[in-house]
C-alpha cells in the first residue's frame, strides 16, 4: 500500500500494519485460529515484540480473534461498548454465533466515546466512533498523513453488507455514517474495506450509492405494504444483482433493512 502500511488479508476482517521506528501497530486480528499466521506476518514486519498497539474496529471475532494471542503486554484500543461487549458473552444470531468473555489481556485496555488520536511512527491516526452502523462500537481509521482510511465493518466491497441488528447496527444509519466518511476523504484517499480488496473514493460513492438506493427500493416495497417475505421475492432491481456475490445474499440484506426501518 505504501512504505510504512502494509495490508494483511486472511481469513476474517483486513488488517491493516503501521510499521516504521515506533515498531507495529495493527487494525484488527483476524480469528483466533489464524494467529499462528498473523504473528509470522508480523515477524516479516519487524516482530511481534515490535507489537505496540492492536486497534479494534468492533467486538466481532474475526476481527477481534488474535486479540488473545497477541494481547499480553500490548495496548488493545476501541470504542468503550467494544470493551463491554468482549468483556461478556455474546450472541450473533444471525451466525448462529455465541462468544464466551475474553481473557483480561485480551480487552481494550484503551477505550474512548468518541474520538481518539494515536501518534505513531509519523503518523497522526484517528480513531472516530461512528454509532449504530454496523454494530454499536464500530470505528473508522485515519491515516491522516498517509491519507489512508480503514473503513472497519462500515465497508464490505463490492457486495451488500452484513449489519448486526442484535449488536445494535442500523443499515440506515450505517449508510448515514458511509457519506459522513465520504465527505472526509479525497481522490488520492486509500480505503481499506473490512473485507473485500482496497479500493479509493470512487469505489466508496459507489457503495454508498447502492446502500442509498437500494434502501430506498426497500423502503417504498415497505410503504406499498409488503411483508419481508413479499419483498425478498420481489427483490431488488437487476442492477444491484452484480453486489449479491459476497456471504450477505440479497435477502439478508433486504431483512436487515426491513428491520432497520
Amino acid at each position: 500500500m505504501n512504505d510504512s502500511i502494509t495490508l494483511l488479508q486472511g481469513k476474517g476482517g483486513n488488517i491493516a500494519v503501521s510499521h516504521g521506528s515506533d515498531g507495529l501497530l495493527i487494525i484488527d486480528d483476524d480469528y483466533a485460529d489464524m494467529s499462528d499466521s498473523l504473528k509470522q506476518q508480523l515477524a516479516e514486519l519487524g516482530g511481534g515484540s515490535e507489537l505496540k498497539y492492536i486497534l479494534n474496529t468492533h467486538w466481532h471475532s474475526d476481527h477481534t480473534g488474535s486479540n488473545d494471542a497477541l494481547g499480553k503486554g500490548v495496548a488493545i484500543v476501541a470504542h468503550d461498548n467494544v470493551r463491554k461487549r468482549l468483556s461478556s458473552p455474546q450472541e450473533v444470531p444471525f451466525f448462529n454465533m455465541v462468544t464466551t468473555a475474553q481473557a483480561k489481556h485480551a480487552l481494550p485496555s484503551l477505550t474512548y466515546p468518541d474520538a481518539m488520536n494515536i501518534h505513531f511512527n509519523d503518523e497522526s491516526i484517528r480513531l472516530e466512533h461512528y454509532p449504530n452502523g454496523h454494530t454499536d462500537g464500530d470505528s473508522v481509521v485515519f491515516f491522516e498523513s498517509s491519507n489512508v482510511v480503514h473503513m472497519g465493518d462500515h465497508m464490505f466491497y463490492p457486495m451488500f453488507p452484513f449489519v448486526d441488528i442484535s449488536s445494535d447496527g442500523n443499515v440506515v444509519n450505517f449508510a448515514n455514517n458511509v457519506g459522513k466518511v465520504l465527505a472526509k476523504v479525497n481522490d488520492a484517499t486509500v480505503v481499506i474495506p473490512g473485507h473485500g480488496p482496497l479500493t479509493d473514493k470512487k469505489g466508496l460513492t459507489t457503495y454508498h450509492q447502492m446502500l442509498m438506493q437500494t434502501i430506498a427500493e426497500v423502503k417504498a416495497m415497505k410503504a406499498e405494504g409488503l411483508s419481508v417475505k413479499q419483498a425478498q421475492a420481489r427483490g431488488l432491481s437487476p442492477k444491484w444483482q452484480e453486489w449479491n456475490g459476497g456471504f450477505i445474499k440479497q435477502e439478508n440484506y433486504i431483512a436487515f433493512i426491513y428491520q432497520s426501518l
